[in-house]
């Protein structure tokens, strides 16, 4: 294997592909033939790629391009349509991706709560199929020790390679129903995406190239709960083109770090000053995600915090009641008190959505994503049990 290109075929884009293909002798076309199989057909199992030939086969399957990385072990569906995957890794260990169906049927209008920006509609009407989001995941487990969610019950167990995190993908797609087709991909799942900065920003070159999925990079979007450095980062090197989701869930630091440890590193101040620098294209705006949490950050007061704290950025906001998991005691506010949030920020000129819960009887919403089984690092957590 060339040393140079990374460890597993999955995660090799098409210049790699030519340089360790060349050293094997093979012919330069040969390259995008395998980057063919893999990104564009699915197809991660050397023995099925039929152009090749037996001896390259043969080499691809010894460096692991064979059935294995990602198998589903579970698939969960939801009654809106919504399926939780839960996928077993080649080590034994498990992780969750959701696959999200639009709200709409095909020809309506787009759903207001949509990922799209009033400048990507790209005539929604005009496709056949019904839209579907992918929620992928970057860790198993999670270091960030956010309070109200179930990924990181247990902490961080070990970062993906560039080839689960895009794996994921290539098996979302496999298991889509008919009339179905794939249009975003969020790194919303289990895990920080910017804590496992290399591999996710690997994951997104793979996705978006044209000569595989080709996703455009304004469907990729990646929520942070605010690693300062990596936005900085992803701003630069992707030209602000991926979309940017923070959890934000307090407007003040004393209330934020009691919800994200995370915020203790990260203060408010130096979070603001990333997202004000970050190289946003023209009418694109940041998605901003406000967790409720009753007691902690759900009143008139909290909301108006939020208005002064987000002034002059481009943002949308969506608000999510929290969702339960069974290793916390705190759950959603009332109706009464969403709506009051809400219409606080509605009046302080936000566009400001309750985001509809999905999958939530499988346990697929936001936040739900878990360890099954595992022993929680965070203090006065309970274990989720297996159902």
């Amino acid at each position: 294997m060339n040393p140079a290109a990374p460890t597993h075929p999955i995660a090799r884009l098409p210049e790699e592909w030519r340089t360790s293909l060349a050293a094997r002798g093979e012919r330069a076309f040969a390259a995008k033939q395998v980057f063919d199989w893999i990104q564009k057909r699915g197809v991660v199992d050397a023995a099925a790629m039929s152009n090749l030939s037996p001896k390259l086969r043969a080499a691809l399957a010894e460096e692991g391009l064979s059935p294995g990385l990602c198998v589903p072990e579970q698939v969960h569906r939801s009654s809106d349509g919504t399926r939780k995957i839960a996928v077993r890794l080649r080590d034994g260990a498990l992780i969750e991706t959701v696959l999200l169906p639009s709200l709409t049927a095909p020809g309506a209008p787009a759903n207001q709560e949509a990922d799209d920006d009033d400048d990507d509609a790209e005539q929604h009407g005009s496709s056949p199929h019904t839209r579907v989001t992918q929620c992928i995941s970057t860790q198993v487990g999670c270091a960030m020790g956010c309070i109200f969610c179930a990924s990181g019950v247990a902490g961080l167990k070990r970062q993906l390679g560039a080839e689960e995190i895009t794996a994921q993908v290539l098996l979302g797609r496999s298991l889509l129903d008919e009339g179905e087709a794939l249009r975003n991909v969020v790194y919303m799942g289990m895990g920080e995406p910017l804590h496992n900065y290399e591999a996710t920003a690997r994951s997104i070159r793979l996705l978006t190239h044209p000569d595989g999925i080709g996703l455009s990079t304004r469907r990729v979007t990646i929520s942070t709960s605010g690693l300062v450095p990596e936005i900085n980062r992803l701003g630069e090197e992707f030209k602000g083109q991926v979309a940017l989701a923070i959890s934000l869930h307090a407007a003040d630091d004393t209330t934020r770090s009691a919800l994200m440890p995370i915020n203790r590193r990260y203060p408010l101040a130096e979070l603001m000053k990333a997202l004000h620098a970050y190289p946003l294209p023209k009418r694109r705006r940041i998605t901003i995600e406000y967790t409720l949490v009753a007691g902690k950050n759900d009143d008139v007061a909290e909301a108006k915090k939020v208005a002064r704290l987000l002034r002059g950025l481009p943002v949308k906001i969506n608000l999510i009641p929290m969702n339960p998991i069974d290793a916390s005691t705190l759950g959603p506010p009332s109706f009464g008190r969403v709506g009051a949030f809400q219409q606080v920020l509605i009046d302080a000129g936000y566009s400001c959505f309750v985001r509809k819960q999905r999958g939530d009887d499988v346990s697929a919403a936001c936040g739900q994503l878990v360890l099954i089984g595992a022993k929680p690092k965070v203090k006065g957590f309970r274990p989720a049990q297996e159902s």
